[in-house]
């Protein structure tokens, strides 16, 4: 099988490390142009430059920002065929007990990991329908399908509402030649929050984590962003409304 994307626009989210940053180099070898957008300025500056992409910087979990992200991919590429949404993450928030939690921190993980990717599919929804093609792929997580490794429950919630949108969002689009799916990744050590994560297991919890995949090994980010390349390519056309679990066997 051959994946390319020659002729192709895609945008990518959360392309200031890890994930993002791995499906953004993934798409643009395969052919693809790639914008990336992400909140840290001088991460996916840095990035944009030495890889010869088009970087954006925005909060995506303000609808008008959202929004004037894609109309700049549109106004410069003329088209948006691939929409990923992999911002999103914990915002450098732990577990905690349930009392502990306050309004502002729940509603920073939900606007990053469910907000955003929201607006971004509204925005994107009408040229890709105009079009006839497009293909959303959303990160989810496996705490998007049972509870959460990092204790935290808002992270846990949103991204079960990441699953949730996913789903919706095929039912609305897929008749209009728009695709959306999702990757749930397992525990892949891809930035400071999964690194502090891991560390705090401690060699005795890291040993229990390993053992528990099938494998026996944690996941990279290449392994997630191979996945995204399949369902954001032709071959993938006929999937649809899917949450691809991509952790090793744990699940």
């Amino acid at each position: 099988m051959h994946i390319t994307f020659s002729g192709r626009t895609a945008l990518v989210t959360g392309a200031a490390q890890g994930i993002g940053q791995a499906i953004a180099l993934g798409l643009a070898q395969a052919g693809a142009r790639v914008h990336l957008a992400d909140i840290d300025r001088d991460g996916v500056q840095l990035f944009a430059r030495q890889h010869g992409m088009t970087a954006h910087i925005a909060d995506i979990g303000d609808r008008a920002a959202a929004h004037a992200l894609v109309d700049a991919v549109l106004a410069g590429d003329g088209r948006l065929d691939i929409l990923v949404n992999s911002a999103g993450g914990v915002r450098g928030q732990v577990g905690r007990p349930i009392e502990d939690v306050g309004a502002e921190d729940w509603r920073a993980i939900f606007a990053a990991n469910v907000d955003g990717a929201f607006w971004l599919a509204q925005a994107a929804a009408p040229p890709m329908r105009a079009a006839g093609y497009g293909r959303i792929v959303n990160i989810a997580s496996g705490a998007g399908l049972r509870p959460s490794l990092t204790g935290i429950q808002a992270y846990t919630a949103a991204k079960h509402a990441m699953v949730g949108l996913t789903r919706q969002l095929s039912q609305d689009l897929a008749r209009f030649g728009v695709t959306t799916n999702a990757v749930a990744p397992g525990f892949v050590r891809s930035n400071p929050s999964s690194e502090r994560q891991w560390q705090a297991y401690g060699p005795e919890g890291q040993q229990r984590l390993i053992e528990a995949i099938h494998t026996r090994r944690l996941g990279q980010a290449t392994d997630i962003a191979n996945a995204v390349l399949f369902l954001a390519s032709d071959q993938a056309a006929w999937i649809t409304g899917q949450i691809l679990s991509v952790d090793g066997g744990r699940s």
